[in-house]
């Protein structure tokens, strides 16, 4: 009996100690390619790898910035007055509005929009980070009610905690990416969705879905990509709209184009690629598109018409500030694109959809 009782205890410790050490191992047999073992996530599988060559240097960024040209083109901001009263004009319309960077208000039927909403003079903690060389288009107590809070990632230029702590609307749904559910909840908001790539929620009569980019997360020195990125594909009725988190170019959009294209309207970062000569090569960077591979991405998408954003609000890189507009509208055809369906929009300007998309 003794001697039974020991063959079992050996076996009863050789289990726990395997099932200890296999674990692991059979927890990531089920999870995504982009969830990694300690927690954090990475881009989809074939995306670019950062070239190791890239120097990163305040001193040489900050000498290279000086040299831009920062005069601002009086035809690039539409007047807040104008701005106050088109949107007073719209507001029983189904429109898009730029408020400056990635924020843009998207009212479609009884629903209204926010995306990445930063409404600071700085795109960083407290007084630091960039500073905005043109305003929000409108104050955020001048918004109009707000029913889903769309956020793609955490990087500062797109999370503003004091934009989130001061928001006018927190009965408003939240849809964010997986790990950031904190900055809402803690704020006031208690309708809070995170959400993994091609997770899918419902708010009203809209699908959201949230897809890959290309890109990565981090907000201090110890937080590298432990929060996820992530881009929404908005339908509503019979439309489809893509609104891109910052994004590299990568294999993950012909397949978003192929399960779910043909889009009608792509919202897609159009600004912040040239970081020469810290990187080895000019106007390229794996995390944000240069004006050409943003139409690449419209085209994988299979989408009918695009629009330029993440631009002409805020210098995060060494490109001349009124570039990404020109090379975008100027490179159209080069991808398949009438430069009607190639949409720049000044901050403040307010469209309704119905022009958009005729």
């Amino acid at each position: 009996l003794s001697k039974m009782i020991k063959k079992k205890s050996k076996f009863i410790i050789f289990f726990i100690i395997f099932f200890v050490y296999k674990a692991p191992l059979f927890t990531m047999e089920n999870k995504p390619y982009h969830h990694l073992s300690d927690g954090t996530f990475r881009n989809p599988e074939g995306s670019p790898i950062r070239d190791m060559k890239f120097n990163w240097s305040y001193k040489i960024f900050n000498k290279e910035k000086k040299k831009l040209d920062m005069n601002v083109p009086k035809d690039h901001v539409i007047e807040k007055d104008k701005v106050l009263k088109s949107l007073k004009d719209n507001q029983n319309n189904d429109y898009i509005f730029w408020i400056g960077h990635a924020t843009f208000l998207i009212k479609l039927g009884n629903t209204t929009i926010i995306t990445d909403p930063v409404f600071e003079n700085n795109m960083g903690p407290l007084i630091f980070g960039p500073k905005r060389f043109v305003d929000p288009a409108i104050n955020l107590d001048e918004l109009p009610k707000i029913d889903l809070f769309l956020l793609t990632h955490n990087h500062y230029d797109h999370l503003s905690t004091r934009t989130i702590q001061r928001f006018p609307y927190k009965k408003a749904k939240v849809a964010t990416a997986l790990k950031l559910g904190k900055y809402f909840t803690k704020n006031g908001f208690n309708d809070v969705a995170e959400l993994d790539w091609y997770e899918e929620i419902k708010v009203n009569d809209i699908k959201i879905t949230f897809v890959p980019a290309v890109h990565w997360s981090k907000r201090s020195l110890w937080d590298t990509n432990k929060t996820l990125w992530g881009s929404f594909l908005i339908e509503y009725k019979d439309k489809k709209f893509f609104f891109a988190c910052d994004t590299g170019y990568g294999g993950i959009y012909k397949a978003l184009g192929e399960k779910y294209g043909p889009i009608d309207l792509t919202f897609i970062n159009i600004g912040a690629y040239n970081f020469y000569p810290m990187a080895p090569k000019k106007d390229k960077s794996i995390y944000h598109t240069n004006p050409e591979e943003a139409l690449n991405i419209g085209q994988d998408l299979k989408s009918k018409k695009v629009l330029g954003m993440h631009w002409g609000t805020v210098v995060l890189s060494l490109e001349p500030i009124m570039e990404p507009g020109k090379r975008f509208k100027n490179s159209s055809n080069q991808y398949g694109y009438h430069p009607d369906d190639v949409i720049i929009f000044k901050i403040g300007q307010i469209e309704p959809l119905t022009k958009i998309l005729k």
